[in-house]
């Protein structure tokens, strides 16, 4: 038992915190990390109360603007937070919005005049915690002919909410500044935003979101307003697919005006499922009960179409799995009072929405396929193929679970394993080439640092069933020296290394090894790069010498370009075209040291988008590939090929 501190302990110890305090003293009950997730998490719960107004029927227009000084301005031409004064506190609508931890209109479930049924809001902490979390928030309104503005510091109003001008506009314009005593991070990330204004406008077809960067020498701006809503979410994540249905099947259903749902559906020639549920607007990558629902009545569904057109005999079943090979599908409801299973909302919970959503595909996507047979007909087709290639990917399975490929704690022997059996100490490098895995070997620290050579190019996943992968001797290798299992196998908390880096020569080549790596991973190992598992190395393009410098690694053409404009004297250059040219103590000098090395995580910041890049740079259309390299071209400067 520690020792006891003595001081006095009483009534005048308990301290309440009032206001806005709760929140300025732990941000984290109430946003989460303050990294730059939280930072962006104040921006979406003012974006989610202009949704809010959107869904109401109020607002058609969100303009979200990045200023030069590094505040965010969200401005919507929604009804506008009441103005008036509130006869419960005797101070606007505005102030007690913004200065309340439990005032809104969300709350009553819209019982009383103007609430909102149905709200968005990945954490529901509400314009008020942006408000405690900024140094500095203007807000302004538009109503009643009037506009009106009040300041607040910390939290803290200057003065009450005044009329500053006359104007026939309506809505809310929010515009704060991160507090940097509090977050540790106040600096707006433009792609961020960018894929949470895409995403929210795929959800709410026809509602206008603009996003603008004034920051810098040159404007940035976007805008996103999808009439066809999720539909045009299913053909942007199919762009560069070959796909059964021309159009993805779309349909919506609702139950009084607290239930609304909208799905839409399309197949294409992968072996991948891309199911994404969403609810009130937030994906929930755990599922819940809409997934449940609509995968139930898939798999019914289909059966049934088969067995009419006597496809399927009596006795014959497709499994879920069989049927949700290549299916792209959105799954979006819009329900009042939503239950989850935790904070975060990754999985939606209420009961109810299970049955609603199953009643829905069943009526609304079995009617399509009655209407469709010649589509229905080659759909069931592709199903059955699946059916009897999962079988021979089962038997693939238990063939390399006898060989002990997945299970066995016999390591491959090319891997150079690391003395330390802690993971959270460990890494792998996954090398190119066994000249540079040996030279990685030598140069590694044995205690933490495993190396695993790979000799050649490893399979392009994204053209194959799971049989041919499990074929593969480099992912063999790679699947038993990490020791996690792949697919619905896969289990992290058996992965013996922390950290997976693939160290790759600094070329083309290199980068083609990293990307064929990276597929792999992320449809068989997703987890690996969405849990900061994945890393990939930086080793230098070039070395410099001369009289009166040390020698200097450089990484990049503009490294290079910045030396060759500081220093003035003769020096020779080293162009290193492969890590195999670096001997054991360059290497780990360059690559290997944590002291000095320089790794990139790889990260999923948006899940759609790394899907489509992932079937655009690996999939069957090599005209899409050449479009995709013709646009971004210019964002290189020097290209080795």
């Amino acid at each position: 038992m520690p020792d006891k501190i003595e001081n006095n302990y009483d009534a005048n110890s308990l301290r309440a915190l009032k206001g806005l305090e709760p929140v300025r003293e732990h941000p984290g009950m109430y946003i989460g990390p303050t990294d730059e997730k939280g930072l962006h998490c104040l921006v979406r719960e003012v974006i989610d109360n202009s949704i809010d107004e959107a869904l109401a029927g109020y607002c058609d227009t969100v303009e979200v603007v990045i200023t030069e000084d590094g505040s965010c301005s969200i401005k919507d031409n929604g009804r506008g937070i009441p103005t008036g004064i509130n006869s419960d506190t005797g101070i606007s609508g505005v102030e007690l919005a913004l200065t309340n931890l439990n005032a809104g209109g969300k709350f009553g479930g819209g019982n009383k005049a103007g609430g909102y049924k149905i709200s968005s809001g990945l954490h529901g902490v509400g314009v008020s915690c942006v408000n405690a979390l900024s140094d500095t928030l203007t807000a302004e309104v538009c109503q009643n002919g009037h506009r009106y503005r009040q300041v607040y510091h910390c939290g803290i109003p200057e003065e009450p909410l005044k009329i500053v001008d006359d104007t026939t506009e309506t809505g809310t314009t929010i515009i704060f500044h991160p507090d940097a005593t509090i977050l540790e991070t106040t600096e707006f990330n433009y792609d961020t935003l960018k894929t949470l204004l895409r995403e929210l406008s795929y959800l709410n077809k026809g509602l206008k979101l603009t996003l603008t960067d004034l920051r810098g020498e040159k404007e940035r701006h976007d805008e996103f307003c999808y009439e066809g809503g999720v539909v045009h979410f299913i053909e942007d994540i199919n762009k560069g697919k070959n796909v059964l249905f021309e159009k993805p099947v779309y349909f919506e259903d609702s139950e009084g005006d607290d239930k609304f749902l909208e799905v839409a559906i399309q197949y294409n020639d992968s072996y991948v499922e891309q199911i994404f549920p969403f609810s009130n607007n937030i994906r929930q990558p755990d599922g819940g009960t809409h997934l449940d629902g609509f995968k139930a009545a898939l798999t019914k569904v289909i059966n049934d179409a088969g067995r009419r057109l006597n496809i399927l005999k009596e006795s014959e079943k497709l499994s879920g799995d069989d049927v949700r090979e290549g299916i792209t599908a959105v799954i979006s409801v819009k329900i009042a009072d939503a239950q989850y299973e935790s904070q975060t909302k990754a999985k939606l919970c209420s009961t109810y929405v299970r049955g609603f959503v199953q009643k829905a595909v069943v009526d609304k996507f079995g009617t399509y396929l009655e209407e469709h047979p010649a589509e229905t007909k080659e759909l069931i087709m592709r199903c059955i193929t699946a059916q009897r290639a999962r079988e021979a990917a089962r038997l693939a399975r238990e063939e390399t679970h006898r060989k002990g490929v997945l299970e066995s704690t016999k390591l491959p022997g090319k891997l150079a394993d690391c003395s330390d059996k802690r993971a959270e100490l460990c890494e792998i490098y996954i090398v190119e080439g066994d000249s540079a895995g040996g030279t990685a070997k030598q140069g590694r620290d044995r205690r933490f640092q495993a190396i695993l050579p790979l000799r050649g190019k490893i399979l392009n996943v994204e053209k194959v069933r799971i049989n041919r992968v499990l074929e593969n001797e480099e992912i063999k290798a790679m699947i038993t020296a990490f020791g996690c299992g792949i697919q619905e196998n896969f289990d992290e908390s058996k992965l013996r290394y922390d950290r997976i880096i693939i160290m790759t020569d600094a070329d083309v080549d290199g980068s083609h090894i990293r990307i064929l790596l990276l597929t792999f991973f992320y449809r068989y190992m997703r987890p690996l790069v969405e849990n900061g598992h994945v890393y990939a190395a930086q080793p230098p393009l070039y070395k410099v010498s001369g009289k009166g410098v040390p020698d200097t690694y450089l990484y990049d053409d503009k490294a290079l370009e910045e030396f060759r404009n500081t220093y003035n004297g003769k020096f020779e250059l080293q162009r290193y075209k492969g890590l195999g040219e670096m001997d054991k103590e360059q290497l780990w000098e360059t690559t290997m040291d944590p002291a000095r090395r320089t790794l990139v995580r790889m990260k999923v910041e948006d899940a759609v988008e790394a899907d489509r890049l992932f079937s655009l740079l690996m999939g069957e259309q090599p005209e899409l590939r050449r479009q995709f390299i013709e646009e971004n071209a210019k964002l290189v400067e020097e290209l080795d090929i």
